[in-house]
């Protein structure tokens, strides 16, 4: 089984540069030599919207089967790890913090302390882990069998049909995040919003534009992106007029007819102002962010 995973260090010092971020590349090494793909590594401050914005891209966008983060687990108010995790999260997975609480107090009674939280998104496994280097590594090798084999059953399936689509990314659920879009620090000045969901057709794009009649149904297509031009292209349209909210989802691989190939959704001010918005960067990715190539 061929996992991804992504590591995100929450530490204001660490995000300003002055302090050397150690557990973020002790848990890397450890999930490298278990022999885990680290495909993203991130250092963020102690703010619950910043952290939520990171899982939710690893989870999203990214679709990584791993996240764990290292820091801001603790009782300062600062400390706002889980909850931006418990935010995120569709299903609470308490027996991972229990047994990581359960290694700590072996070392120390402090061990109680610790807030960690972990939970399920779609195919995610997020897992909060402590801030320093030496609490994160024994709370990590004390669930890593364990992860690897709940891992192995989030991955399952209980069809030969589902077993087929194991491998694709998960679409994301647009309930939750209008829900989360609704509860983000934007919310008051967002007075509507409007989703766009790209889907692979049948119908091949010479039919659809030129008019040409005699065209193979399309059975798929390669679809790839650039992840810098998108960022770029979204931080272009929040600076259009009246716009506060923007999320951006895209597949890639190879995608067979009906499945989606981009989730995006906008919320802003007015009507006009979000249509513009929206028709602005979904024309954007598609004319400069993305590669299509059609099979048949």
């Amino acid at each position: 089984m061929d996992i991804k995973a992504a590591v995100i260090t929450v530490s204001d010092k660490g995000s300003r540069g002055e302090r050397v971020d150690t557990s973020g590349p002790a848990i890397t090494a450890m999930l490298q030599e278990a022999g885990y793909e680290v495909a993203y590594t991130a250092i963020v401050p102690d703010e619950e919207d910043l952290i939520r914005a990171e899982l939710l891209r690893c989870a999203d966008e990214l679709g990584i089967g791993l996240v764990l983060t290292t820091g801001g687990t603790g009782f300062s108010p600062r400390d706002v790890t889980p909850e931006a995790t418990l935010a995120v999260v569709e299903r609470l997975t308490p027996g991972i913090p229990e047994a990581m609480r359960a290694e700590s107090l072996k070392v120390t009674p402090h061990g109680c302390l610790s807030r960690e939280a972990a939970g399920i998104r779609g195919k995610t496994l997020i897992v909060n882990l402590p801030g320093s280097e030496k609490a994160a590594t024994e709370n990590l090798a004390a669930v890593m069998g364990a992860l690897h084999h709940g891992l192995k059953m989030l991955n399952s399936a209980g069809s030969a049909d589902c077993a087929a689509d194991a491998g694709k990314k998960p679409s994301p659920s647009v309930d939750a995040w209008l829900r989360e879009a609704k509860a983000d620090v934007a919310a008051g000045k967002i007075g509507m919003f409007l989703i766009h969901n790209g889907v692979v057709r049948e119908t091949a794009r010479a039919a659809v534009r030129e008019g040409s009649t005699d065209t193979k149904p399309v059975t798929g297509m390669l679809f790839s992106y650039d992840r810098k031009k998108v960022d770029a292209a979204v931080a272009e349209a929040k600076t259009l007029p009246g716009i506060s909210y923007i999320r951006v989802w895209l597949n890639e691989g190879r995608l067979t007819a009906g499945d989606d190939i981009m989730y995006v959704l906008v919320g802003g001010d007015i009507r006009p102002h979000v249509i513009d918005a929206l028709q602005h960067l979904v024309g954007k990715i598609k004319s400069e962010c993305v590669g299509e190539q059609e099979l048949y």
